[in-house]
């Protein structure tokens, strides 16, 4: 079985899970509506703001959500996004009824399927991001892309990872301290330039841009992260 199918696979047997939460979501947004206290309005608006296109979340609202959520740009999808379900160590990320994102735990973008199209990228060699406090100079990630409905699989791509430097990033009005590494990725058709923000102490990923296919860049800011114990 490839790796795509076995996404699908993975997730129509988790599907409940992903469901259980939106189908959860509505209610208590149901309910949420039809009171009139300051701490209900908060909390449906937080709950609107999962199913609404470009959202512009507020640290009020995302705190009034209990699930994990992260905000997340793409080509064909613009929204925060709730946590569905983990399998082992593995994250996948409901956007609405339209798409999933699947995520590694440490911040690390490695397949999305819906909207007509899935993409999967997987590093098949030594990964620098295990202990990216080590990297000195630069280091090489090889990877392979899968695109359907192009139908092209096993893709090989060269990244070459580069720390760039400390920085200073904003999320949900919170300063954080974090080092930019950028990776330039190259392979047939395939020029583009990955760019992360990293606690080097931890390794997670808060805010990066990602690119899954040629011209198909995804953006994502944690806004409240998963914890393995959630």
């Amino acid at each position: 079985m490839g790796p795509m199918q076995h996404d699908a696979t993975r997730f129509n047997a988790r599907g409940g899970w992903g469901r259980a939460i939106g189908i959860a979501a509505l209610v208590a947004l149901a309910a949420l509506t039809s009171s009139c206290t300051t701490v209900s309005r908060s909390s449906a608006d937080a709950l609107r703001l999962i199913f609404i296109s470009k959202p512009s979340a507020t640290p009020a609202q995302v705190a009034a959500v209990r699930f994990p959520q992260l905000q997340l740009r793409a080509p064909d999808v613009n929204g925060v996004l709730v946590l569905g379900f983990v399998d082992a160590g593995r994250q996948a990320w409901i956007a609405g009824g339209d798409a999933v994102f699947y995520l590694q735990g440490n911040g690390l973008v490695s397949a999305t399927s819906g909207i007509g199209r899935s993409y999967a990228a997987r590093i098949t060699g030594p990964s620098p991001f295990d202990d990216l406090g080590a990297l000195q100079g630069t280091a090489r990630v090889q990877r392979e892309y899968d695109w359907i409905p192009a139908y092209q699989m096993s893709v090989p791509v060269t990244g070459t990872l580069t720390k760039v430097g400390p920085e200073k990033v904003v999320i949900l009005e919170r300063p954080l301290s974090l080092v930019r590494y950028e990776e330039k990725l190259s392979g047939p058709g395939f020029r583009e330039t990955n760019i992360y923000w990293v606690d080097e102490r931890s390794g997670f990923i808060w805010k990066s841009r990602q690119y899954l296919a040629p011209g198909y860049a995804v953006e994502i800011e944690q806004l409240k992260p998963f914890r393995p114990g959630q």
